[in-house]
């Protein structure tokens, strides 16, 4: 687990690259992609700049619900999301809360174990999917 929840990977791939890599490999997993928040859209719409970085908010009920069961604050953080996001150096990254460091902050119990264990593993492996060669 990080200190401050986030696991971040970078990317051997182009920002538009790994995008359409994280939002295949969702979809591959028949996972649902909630929402697509354009945060650089978002800040040119405000006459601001800001470097390509998209939320995405993607889940599945059934991974879901047991953390809130076993906790409903736990819905704060649920949906899932990964940031696609570069740097001022170009580099491309792709940022999510780790499921341990959720499970921490809502206390759950030991019954939340197993979920969230999958839950790690099942980020782990769509991040690296999206980021790796």
């Amino acid at each position: 687990m990080s200190d401050n929840g986030l696991v971040t990977l970078q990317s051997t791939h182009d920002f538009v690259t790994t995008l359409a890599r994280i939002e295949a490999a969702l979809k591959a997993r028949g996972i649902t992609l909630f929402a697509r928040v354009d945060h650089a859209a978002g800040a040119n719409g405000a006459g601001l700049s800001l470097r390509p970085t998209m939320l995405l908010l993607f889940g599945n009920p059934a991974a879901g619900t047991p953390l809130m069961q076993a906790a409903q604050t736990a819905g704060i953080d649920l949906p899932l999301k990964m940031l696609v996001w570069r740097d001022a150096a170009g580099t491309v990254s792709l940022t999510y809360n780790d499921p341990e460091w959720i499970a921490a902050r809502h206390a759950l119990g030991e019954e939340a174990q197993k979920p969230v264990a999958a839950l790690a593993a099942g980020l782990q492996s769509l991040a690296r999917e999206a980021t790796e060669s």
